[in-house]
């Protein structure tokens, strides 16, 4: 299978499974409920009645932005003009580059949304693998069954970006560039230096990335059961294929970097109360779906690609329970018995 082949069948893919994209959708909105109501109660707390109220809904107020912030706790701290359209993305982005601080229910949120993705990432990719219809008790067969295999390769993965962030950051953007940057008397070139740090960093996460979405799809496409022998057959994989892999990646990096130009150019500022802010939360949840459906045809053309290179379309090793007579029918038991 060619690149082009696999960059789009993962396409049509994920196309072709819809309700996929709009469960994980709604996933990430039930998440962030919690923190959209905490910051709702504290904007009111703090409002009230006041004529502060009217000046906030009729647009940005930066003096009270300032002052709100400086008497805030908690998600309340992260309240700033930096949230509003393109520029969460931006401030985002900055945070975790840089290791910035987020408040205690933020990284709550983030630990239960990482937990929700390791549970549902087998069903989604071996919705992928196997391009056809698994129904919801295939989904949530193949969730659970790779849940624990993806929970361990979590635990490699929390090990190795540990080592990025609290080993090779600090050296990079600390010794390393200070030591590069000391002797430099145009700021301009201290800037290019700093990039240039940035775009190692960047190369070293997407190849940690590749090497554990490959064995993401080992796993689910072999059933392997060791993370360790997953983890060694995508370091294999990448070595047999890895110019065709990398451009793979490349490829759906462009496909993002896209839906990010696109929203940059119309993501509304802050508007007032009525119409406006509706537009706003419309255009904000059409970004969201593109960057899950990004996401997602990441996983689907990597399988694609690894599936052409060394199976073919379709196969997984692990067959398909069907219902009733899978053993593993006795552990939903809620679901009503279906006939393919």
């Amino acid at each position: 299978m060619t690149l082009f082949q696999a960059f789009r069948d993962g396409i049509r893919r994920v196309n072709s499974a819809p309700v996929l994209l709009l469960g994980v959708w709604v996933m990430t909105l039930l998440v962030s409920l919690p923190l959209t109501f905490e910051m709702r109660s504290e904007l009111a707390a703090h409002l009230d009645a006041s004529l502060e109220a009217d000046a906030a809904a009729s647009g940005v107020n930066h003096d009270w932005m300032q002052e709100f912030r400086g008497r805030a706790s908690g998600v309340g701290t992260t309240f700033s003009p930096t949230i509003i359209g393109f520029g969460a993305v931006l401030d985002n982005s900055s945070a975790f580059v840089d290791q910035e601080r987020r408040p205690v229910l933020i990284v709550c949120a983030a630990a239960v949304y990482l937990a929700l993705w390791t549970f549902v990432a087998g069903g989604l990719i071996d919705r992928y693998a196997r391009d056809r219809n698994t129904r919801v008790e295939g989904f949530l067969w193949a969730s659970a069954v790779h849940a624990v295999r993806f929970l361990r390769l979590g635990l490699v993965a929390a090990f190795v970006y540990g080592l990025l962030f609290r080993v090779v950051h600090p050296w990079l953007f600390g010794t390393l560039s200070r030591d590069l940057t000391r002797d430099l008397t145009a700021e301009r070139s201290a800037f290019f230096v700093h990039l240039a740090l940035y775009g190692l960093f960047a190369i070293a996460l997407a190849a940690c990335n590749l090497v554990l979405d490959y064995a993401k799809v080992r796993i689910v496409v072999e059933d392997r059961r060791s993370v360790l022998a997953a983890l060694s057959g995508a370091v294999r994989f990448l070595r047999r294929n890895g110019g065709a892999a990398a451009t793979l990646y490349l490829a759906d990096a462009a496909l993002f970097a896209a839906v990010l130009a696109l929203y940059a150019a119309v993501a509304p500022g802050a508007g007032s109360s009525g119409w406006s802010m509706w537009l706003g939360f419309g255009i904000a949840q059409i970004y969201l779906l593109a960057r899950l459906w990004v996401k997602l045809v990441f996983w689907a053309s990597e399988t694609a690609l690894f599936q052409g290179r060394l199976a073919h379309a379709g196969y997984v090793a692990a067959a398909r329970p069907i219902w009733p007579d899978s053993p593993a029918a006795e552990g939903f038991g809620g679901f009503t018995p279906r006939r393919p």
